[in-house]
């Protein structure tokens, strides 16, 4: 028997560390090669690692929520390996990009043993206390690891009702199916009405969302504006619009702001811009990169409309709806997670009368709309029934004027209430 130490390898681009978001052995434990032993986050995405070889942990590096470096031990596994075989530094570990946690972000591509990624027949069926998978045909054959094909026979799930994100079905792949796939969803915790109180450890995305906001508050001095915007002209427009729409996405509200907001902009140009407040340098940027606030179930994700000055408002509309999804089903690449210039955050339908929200750092300025209610409104002395939204924008005051802030509102108020600018050349 010998001890194979294996480090954390290098999961990314330029990163020094990572947080231990999830273990999934422990001490005593047996675990075969390619068995998921540990979730890793860095600041671009959450890795799944894998079990280079077979055997028993001996060791492992700290608990979760714990921060080790690139190259110092993960775990320890006592195996039938030969003695004085190579370290785990000259041997190419295996991190997997996952979904379920964190922004969902793959950094990396999979570096796989295709001699191990093989067909398999689908298993027996569940029995009644297994996990029961929907009524559908499956098809004969998949591509699945063995430790993913055993770990599916243990659960009795048929992997090829599973669902697979990349050329073959993953430990994420199969655990977005339990939770998901199965139609089962989450089971209740208990009938009692009354809860324990429960202690969390704040780590993972939850963290880096913590730091994030923590950070915003403590070196920008935030003001809000908000105004009221009568949306009824713009509502109507969007309604004729959506029945002459053809095969093109259903609008929302949305990319019409959108549209609004980024040709407000140029007159305007302090908003859209970032603060580097070491170096004292703010820069105007030239594009508009909006980031559009996402919820999602592991917590409150930025997806980013690249140069969305350039785009029309169906083209707004599909970007909005793949990034959305994208970052919900945890598929959003780094690329489209970075480099926000100024972000739009909307509860939507739970708007509110007003938000204050808090800036992203280093950008300067947020934008955030509120429900449209209809209220009865004096025009010309008679009372008429508009369609009303108060719309609040958080500025850093160290950048922006309270008066150029209150000044770019009512231009994007004036677009929004007379509809036919945003399409006027």
């Amino acid at each position: 028997m010998s001890i194979y130490t294996f480090t954390l390898p290098d999961i990314g681009e330029g990163i020094a560390e990572a947080e231990i978001v999830a273990w999934h052995v422990k001490v005593g434990d047996q675990v075969e090669e390619d068995d998921r032993i540990a979730d890793m986050m860095t600041d671009k995405a959450t890795v799944e690692m894998e079990a280079p070889v077979s055997g028993k942990i001996v060791a492992v590096a700290g608990e979760e929520g714990d921060i080790i470096a690139i190259g110092s031990m993960l775990v320890q596994i006592e195996h039938e390996g030969a003695e004085g075989e190579p370290d785990a530094e000259e041997v190419e570990a295996k991190p997997v990009p996952i979904d379920t946690k964190d922004d969902g972000v793959p950094s990396i591509e999979p570096v796989d043993n295709e001699e191990e990624i093989i067909e398999q027949e689908s298993p027996a069926p569940a029995s009644e206390s297994d996990v029961k998978a929907p009524v559908s045909a499956p098809s004969a054959k998949v591509l699945a690891s063995p430790a993913v094909r055993k770990r599916a026979r243990d659960l009795g799930v048929d992997l090829s009702l599973v669902k697979a994100q990349g050329d073959h079905i993953r430990h994420s792949d199969l655990d977005a199916y339990l939770n998901y796939g199965s139609g089962q969803g989450y089971r209740p915790a208990g009938t009692s009405r009354t809860r324990e109180d429960e202690t969390i450890k704040v780590i993972g995305m939850r963290r880096k969302i913590a730091q994030n906001m923590a950070e915003s508050k403590r070196h920008i001095p935030h003001f809000s504006y908000v105004d009221e915007i009568d949306m009824t002209a713009l509502e109507d427009m969007r309604a004729d619009l959506n029945a002459n729409r053809g095969d093109r996405p259903k609008l929302t509200m949305l990319p019409l702001m959108i549209v609004a907001i980024c040709r407000a902009l140029p007159e305007y140009p302090m908003l859209n811009a970032t603060y580097d407040d070491e170096a004292g340098i703010v820069t105007r940027r030239g594009a508009v990169h909006l980031g559009m606030a996402t919820q999602t179930d592991q917590g409150l994700m930025v997806p980013v409309i690249r140069d969305a000055q350039d785009k029309n408002v169906w083209q707004l509309a599909d970007e909005i709806g793949r990034l959305s999804a994208a970052a919900r089903d945890g598929r959003a690449k780094p690329e489209e997670l970075t480099g926000s210039t100024l972000t739009l955050t909307s509860l939507g339908p739970l708007g509110g009368i007003a938000t204050t929200p808090v800036i992203q750092r280093p950008q300067v300025a947020i934008i955030g709309p509120n429900k449209i209610v209809e209220r009865p409104v004096i025009i010309d002395g008679e009372i008429e029934a508009r369609k009303l939204m108060n719309l609040s924008i958080s500025c850093d005051h160290r950048v922006v004027d309270g008066y150029d802030a209150a000044s770019y509102v009512q231009v994007l108020k004036h677009l929004l209430e007379t509809p036919v600018l945003l399409f006027a050349d």
